[in-house]
C-alpha cells in the first residue's frame, strides 16, 4: 500500500508535490517517490520509481522542487536536490558528510535555508567529515557521557551531533553557516518543521533545546537569527517547550506554540501563540480552550491562522483569528494533518480514517474532500469489517469512548472471541485514522471483535482527563478496560471464554498489569511493554517520570509507590498466557522490561513466547520484520482463541 505525505503546495495553490512511499518487502526497504497533483487529483510521477526522495518545497515563483534524495547504498546520506518541475533532471546541490534535512527557500528563489548535522567542536563540514571516518576507522566504540539525557528512542546522543542552519546558493552551491557556535539540539525527530524564514529573507526563525549540557532539564525555546549575529531568544521569560515558529505573511508577527506543565509531560496541551516583533510580549489565543494545538499555518491574508487539534478522538481542521477569538471548526476528521493554506481560501492537507490511509485532501465549505485515491485498487480488493464509535460508563462513571471493529461477516447471533487494542502513551489515543502498525481491521480480519478503548489518560478529551492517571498508572485504566469487556459481554455477542488483551509501550504496561488483576483473558501480547517501573529509570527521558509514576525511587514513599503500581510486583498471579515482543535498540522502553517479563512467565511455568528484534527499535520498521511481526502477533491469538 502507498503511503502518502504531507502534500508541499504551490504559491499560487494550483498544484502540489506529494511524496508517497511504498515497501519492497525483497529489498527490505521503503523507498518514497515524489508527484505532482493537481486540484482535480489527477497524480504524475516527478522523480523515478527506483529512486528515494523526500520532503518536497516547491520554489517561490512555481517552477522548481527542492527535495531531498538518498542514494542506493544503506548507509546513504540524503542530500539536497532541485528539479525543474517542467521537466528535466534533478541537480544535487549537496554533500553534507552526515545528510541534511527537509529545506526551505529563501523568498528570492536564489537559495535554500537546509538544516545539516555537524559535530560539536568540529563545526566546519571538512572537520566533521574528517571525524566521521575516523569514527568508522576507530576500533574503540564506547560511550561515555555525564548527561542526563544522553540517548533517544534508538540512537545516542553521546557523540556530539547537533543540527545547524545553513544558506545553500542554489547557482554556486557555496554554503554560509547561520548558526555558527551553536551546540543545543533542535527538534529530534522533524528538524524540518522547526525553523522558518521571514517573508523578506533577512532572518531565520527556529526552536530550540535552551538549557546547555548535561540538561538537567527538558526545555525548548524559539530562537531569531539574524544571518552574522548570534541569536536571540523571542520570549526570554516565557513558558518552556515553545516550538514551530512560523512568520505572518507581512513578516510583522511570529506564530509558535508552547506548553506550561511540567517538563517531560508531552500530553500537556499546546497552547496557540503570536508574537508581535515590534511591540513585543507574545498573545497567548489559546489559552482558554481545553484542546491541544498542532501544525499551525498563516493563512496568506495575515487575518487567521489555520491548526488541527484532537477532539474526541478525532482530529479536525479549525481557525482562529490571528488578533484573538474562538477557534471554529473548518473540517471534521475522521484525522486531517499536514495543512496548508492557498491563496484562494483552501487548505491543502492530509486526511485519513480508520477505514482509509492518508490521502491529499482540500478542505472547503465546511469539509476535507479527498482528491486523490493512490490505494484505491488495493483497498476495492479488501473487505473491511463494520466500525461502531461506542460510549460507555468507566471508571467513575465517567463516559469513555471506544471503537469497536467487527470481522468481516459478522453475525450477531453468534459468539466471537474478542481482542483488547490497547494504545501507548499513556497520553495518545486510538483515533478516527488509519495505523500501519497496530491496524484494527488486520486484527478483526481472522475473526475476532477488536476494541480500541480511549482509557482515562488519553488525549483528546483535555488536560485533566490526561492527568487523571499520574501517579497511578494502572488504576482508572484498567476499570476502564474492564468496564468495555462487560459492556461487550452484556451485548451477547462476545465468548467470555475467548478473549484477548494486546497493546504496545505504555498499552504493554496496562497488559502486564491486567493480568496480575485477572485471570479473565485467555491470552495476552505485550510489545515493548513497560514492567517494572523502578527499572523505566533506565529511560531515554526520565524528566516526569516521578509524577507519572507518582515519586521519586529515592523518597520513601515515592519508591513505594512506585512498587504499588509496578506489574512485576504483582507477578505472583500472572496465570495468562503471554506473548513478548520486544527491539533491542529500544531506549525508551528498554529491553530488559520485556525480558523480565518473559523470565517471570517461564520461571512459573506460564505459557510464554518471546519474539525479540536485534536491529529494532520501539517500533518494528523493516519490512520482513513487520510481515515476521504479524504473523507471531496473530498465530498467538489462533493459540489461545480458536474454538
Amino acid at each position: 500500500m502507498a503511503r502518502v505525505g504531507r502534500p508541499a503546495v504551490a504559491p499560487g495553490g494550483g498544484f502540489a508535490v506529494v511524496p508517497v512511499a511504498a515497501y519492497d518487502v525483497e529489498a527490505n526497504k521503503g523507498r518514497t517517490r515524489l508527484y505532482r497533483v493537481g486540484r482535480d487529483g489527477v497524480a504524475t510521477p516527478l522523480t523515478a520509481e527506483g529512486t528515494d526522495s523526500t520532503n518536497p518545497m516547491v520554489s517561490p515563483d512555481g517552477t522548481r522542487v527542492a527535495f531531498l534524495r538518498k542514494g542506493d547504498a544503506d548507509d546513504a546520506k540524503p542530500q539536497v536536490h532541485v528539479m525543474p518541475l517542467d521537466g528535466g533532471e534533478s541537480e544535487c546541490l549537496s554533500d553534507f558528510p552526515l545528510g541534511a534535512a527537509g529545506p526551505r527557500w529563501m523568498p528570492d528563489g536564489t537559495a535554500l535555508v537546509v538544516p545539516a548535522t555537524v559535530i560539536v567542536g568540529k563545526e566546519d563540514l571538512e572537520a566533521t567529515r574528517a571525524e566521521v571516518k575516523a569514527r568508522v576507522d576507530r576500533k574503540l566504540k564506547a560511550k561515555v557521557t555525564e548527561d542526563r539525557f544522553y540517548r533517544y528512542w534508538n540512537r545516542w546522543m553521546t557523540d556530539g551531533e547537533v543540527h545547524h542552519l545553513f544558506r545553500l546558493d542554489i547557482a554556486s552551491k557555496t554554503l554560509t553557516d547561520l548558526t555558527p557556535g551553536w551546540e543545543r539540539p533542535l527538534d529530534y525527530e522533524n528538524v524540518e518543521t522547526a525553523f522558518d524564514v521571514s517573508p523578506d529573507g533577512t532572518e531565520i526563525a527556529f526552536h530550540s533545546m535552551s538549557v546547555d549540557r548535561p540538561f538537567e532539564d527538558m526545555a525548548f525555546a524559539v530562537y531569531t537569527v539574524v544571518p552574522g549575529e548570534a541569536p536571540r531568544r523571542l520570549w526570554p521569560d516565557g513558558p518552556t517547550m515553545q516550538r514551530r515558529p512560523r512568520y505572518s505573511p507581512d513578516g510583522s508577527r511570529i506564530a509558535f506554540g508552547f506548553a506550561v506543565e511540567y517538563p517531560g509531560f508531552y500530553g500537556d496541551r499546546v497552547r496557540l501563540a503570536v508574537h508581535d516583533r515590534v511591540a513585543g510580549d507574545p498573545v497567548v489565543l489559546t489559552e482558554r480552550w481545553d484542546r491541544s494545538c498542532a501544525g499551525w499555518e498563516w493563512t496568506p491574508d495575515g487575518a487567521n491562522l489555520v491548526f488541527v487539534a484532537e477532539d474526541d478522538a478525532r482530529q479536525h481542521l479549525f481557525t482562529i483569528p490571528s488578533t484573538g477569538g474562538d477557534p471554529v471548526v473548518l473540517a471534521r476528521g475522521g484525522w486531517i494533518s499536514g495543512v496548508t493554506p492557498a491563496a484562494d481560501g483552501a487548505v491543502w492537507c492530509n486526511r485519513a480514517s480508520i477505514n482509509a490511509p492518508d490521502d491529499v485532501a482540500i478542505a472547503a465549505g465546511g469539509e476535507a474532500h479527498r482528491i486523490t485515491e493512490f490505494n484505491a485498487a488495493v483497498l476495492a480488493d479488501i473487505e473491511l469489517g463494520r466500525v461502531e464509535d461506542v460510549r460507555f460508563a468507566g471508571a467513575d462513571g465517567d463516559e469513555i469512548q471506544m471503537w469497536v471493529v467487527y470481522p468481516p461477516g459478522f453475525d450477531a447471533a453468534k459468539q466471537w472471541p474478542l481482542v483488547h487494542d490497547i494504545h501507548g502513551g499513556p497520553h495518545g489515543v486510538n483515533g478516527d485514522t488509519w495505523h500501519w502498525r497496530w491496524n484494527p481491521h488486520v486484527f478483526a480480519a481472522p475473526g475476532y471483535v477488536v476494541a480500541a478503548v480511549n482509557f482515562h489518560g488519553s488525549s483528546s478529551w483535555g488536560n485533566e482527563f490526561a492527568k487523571s492517571i499520574h501517579g497511578t498508572w494502572g488504576d482508572l485504566p484498567t476499570s476502564d478496560v474492564e468496564a468495555a469487556t462487560d459492556h461487550l459481554i452484556a451485548t451477547g455477542t462476545i465468548d467470555p471464554k475467548r478473549m484477548a488483551i494486546a497493546g504496545g509501550s505504555y498499552g504493554g504496561y496496562l497488559v502486564s498489569w491486567l493480568i496480575g488483576e485477572t485471570d479473565r483473558y485467555a491470552a495476552a501480547i505485550c510489545h515493548a511493554g513497560v514492567t517494572n517501573l523502578l527499572g523505566q529509570w533506565a529511560t531515554d527521558l526520565t524528566y516526569g517520570r516521578h509524577v507519572s509514576f507518582g515519586g521519586h525511587p529515592w523518597d520513601p514513599d515515592g519508591l513505594a509507590n512506585t512498587h504499588r503500581w509496578s506489574p512485576t510486583d504483582h507477578s505472583m498471579r500472572w496465570t495468562t498466557p503471554t506473548l513478548v515482543i520486544h527491539g533491542e535498540q529500544d531506549y525508551r522502553v528498554v529491553v530488559t522490561q520485556g525480558l523480565e517479563l518473559y523470565g517471570i512467565l517461564r520461571g512459573k511455568g506460564v505459557p510464554a513466547r518471546l519474539v525479540y528484534y536485534p536491529d529494532e527499535g520501539h517500533w518494528i520498521l523493516k519490512p520482513q520484520n513487520s510481515l515476521h511481526w504479524h504473523g507471531e502477533f496473530l498465530g498467538w491469538l489462533q493459540r489461545w482463541l480458536k474454538g
